[in-house]
């Protein structure tokens, strides 16, 4: 029987995502119908071990809410996942897991695309997996950042609009306002934004959330995550090297 070749795509609540539908149809442009991709919504990081022991898997994504929770699981990392503290790619070969961080790649190819000059401090919103891969490239780049969190000295009560306009990059790194929940928005004090603040929100469905919607009206140019999410999702088809497989 020919060698079979498992891919999916880790989380939870994520019925939504994009993976399956991207690299099936790599898959299927390459004439591979041996390769298949499948969601794996699971509903506590244990049951990762089920996953991992099926033999013909050859990798997986992670995403929300087990990118730092899968770190554990894995038997090698990168030297930037390790960095970063966050994993959002898996390698299976030879029975060895390696972790791969590639949000990092994907937030930089998006920042780059859009930043301008001004754009030397940011507020970081989050301090999740991807939070950590958006602090990691902005160290990269000597931008100076501060993150809001829900529990930190700098919180969605505490922030003002003099904090907001003296941060002219805002990266909004929460799974607040994701479908289906595209009504619900971070409390942020928008009045402080203007028309030399960049807004990136990392949520690609829907394509403008509430939060990109109430940044734009108050000026800000605003940017959502689908493009990162492609070109993340790019340089993990390239560490999975399915070609010469």
């Amino acid at each position: 029987m020919e060698q079979q070749y498992q891919f999916g795509l880790i989380g939870k609540n994520i019925s939504y995502s994009f993976s399956k539908k991207f690299f099936t149809n790599k898959f299927q442009k390459l004439i591979l119908p041996n390769y298949k991709y499948d969601i794996f919504d699971i509903a506590s990081i244990e049951e990762v071990q089920s996953i991992f022991a099926n033999p013909n898997l050859q990798g997986i994504n992670v995403t929300i809410p087990y990118k730092e929770q899968i770190i554990p699981y894995l038997d090698r990392l990168s030297d930037e996942a390790e960095k970063i503290g966050a994993v959002n790619t898996v390698v299976i070969k030879d029975g060895i897991k390696t972790g791969y961080n590639t949000d990092a790649f994907g937030f930089e190819k998006t920042l780059l695309l859009h930043k301008k000059d001004q754009h030397r401090s940011a507020l970081i919103l989050g301090n999740g997996g991807v939070a950590k891969a958006v602090q990691y490239i902005l160290k990269k780049h000597s931008i100076s950042y501060q993150s809001v969190t829900r529990a930190g000295d700098l919180n969605f009560e505490t922030i003002t609009e003099n904090i907001v306009h003296d941060h002219l990059l805002i990266i909004q790194c929460t799974p607040v306002g994701t479908f289906p929940n595209v009504e619900n928005c971070l409390q942020f004090p928008f009045a402080g934004l203007s028309d030399k603040h960049l807004v990136i929100d990392l949520i690609y469905n829907p394509n403008y959330t509430a939060f990109i919607k109430k940044a734009a009206e108050n000026g800000a140019k605003t940017v959502n995550g689908y493009y990162m999410l492609e070109q993340q999702a790019e340089k993990a088809w390239e560490i999975w090297d399915v070609r010469k497989k």
